[in-house]
C-alpha cells in the first residue's frame, strides 16, 4: 500500500510503512512568511499599562539549537519552555480571523509567534515531529521540531490588533514546539515533511475542544 503524498511534482510517493522508520509520509510546500525574534518580552502585565518597547527583528534566517529555541530569542534555553520554545503560526488563520471580524489586514507580527507559515494547517502535528526543509544559499538545511502544545492566544491580542482577536485566535492560535535537531531556518519557499496527512485548506480553521458535559 502507497500513499500519495501531496509534493511539488506530482505523483511522487512514500511507502505508507515509512513512518515507522522515522521518515515523513508526506510533504507540503509551504512558504515561511516570517521568522520574529526578540530576546525580551513585550507582553507582560495588564494589557492596559502598554507592551513593552523591546527590540523585535524579522529574521532572514534562523539558528534554532536542538532542546533549546531560536538563538536570540527571549525562550531560548528557558527551562520552563524547553518542551515549548518555537511557536509556528498558520498566516490562514489571522486572516480568517480579520475576514471573520471585519477588520481589514492584521499583522502577524504582533502576534510574536516566531514562525509564520502559509500552506499548511497545524492542529494535526500535535504530539507529532515534523520538520521544514529551506534552500539556504543554496544548501539544503532542515530543523525537526516535535509539536508540543496548542499556542494559546493571551488578552494581549484585543489590544495590540483588534477587539474580538483573543476569543476568535482561540484554537488556531498556533503551535508550540520543541526543536529536535540544529539547523537554520529561512524565509521564503520551503518544504514541510508531515509524518500525518495535513488538509491546507484547513489551515485558517479554529479547532477547539470539545466542553466537558
Amino acid at each position: 500500500m502507497t500513499e500519495i503524498a501531496p509534493v511539488r511534482t506530482p505523483g511522487r510517493r512514500r511507502a505508507a510503512g515509512a513512518r515507522l522508520s522515522g521518515v515523513a509520509l508526506y510533504e507540503y510546500p509551504v512558504d515561511v512568511l516570517h521568522l520574529v525574534v526578540s530576546p525580551e518580552h513585550a507582553y507582560f502585565g495588564r494589557p492596559r499599562d502598554g507592551a513593552a518597547e523591546v527590540p523585535t527583528t524579522d529574521e532572514a534566517e534562523a539558528r534554532v539549537v536542538a532542546g533549546k529555541g531560536i538563538v536570540g530569542d527571549r525562550f531560548f534555553g528557558k527551562a520552563a519552555h524547553m518542551d515549548a520554545a518555537v511557536t509556528v503560526f498558520a498566516a490562514e488563520a489571522l486572516e480568517q480571523i480579520a475576514r471573520d471580524l471585519g477588520t481589514g489586514p492584521l499583522d502577524p507580527l504582533l502576534t510574536r509567534r516566531n514562525v509564520v507559515l502559509r500552506g499548511v494547517e497545524l492542529h494535526p502535528l500535535l504530539g507529532e515531529e515534523f520538520t521544514i526543509r529551506s534552500d539556504v544559499g543554496g544548501r539544503v538545511e532542515e530543523v525537526r521540531l516535535r509539536g508540543g502544545r496548542p499556542a494559546h492566544p493571551c488578552a494581549w491580542m484585543d489590544r495590540m490588533l483588534a477587539p474580538g482577536v483573543h476569543g476568535a485566535m482561540r484554537g488556531r492560535g498556533g503551535l508550540r514546539c520543541m526543536p529536535v535537531t540544529d539547523g537554520v531556518l529561512r524565509r521564503g519557499p520551503a518544504v514541510l515533511l508531515s509524518p500525518v496527512a495535513l488538509d491546507p485548506a484547513r489551515a485558517g480553521d479554529a479547532v477547539l475542544r470539545p466542553r466537558l458535559p
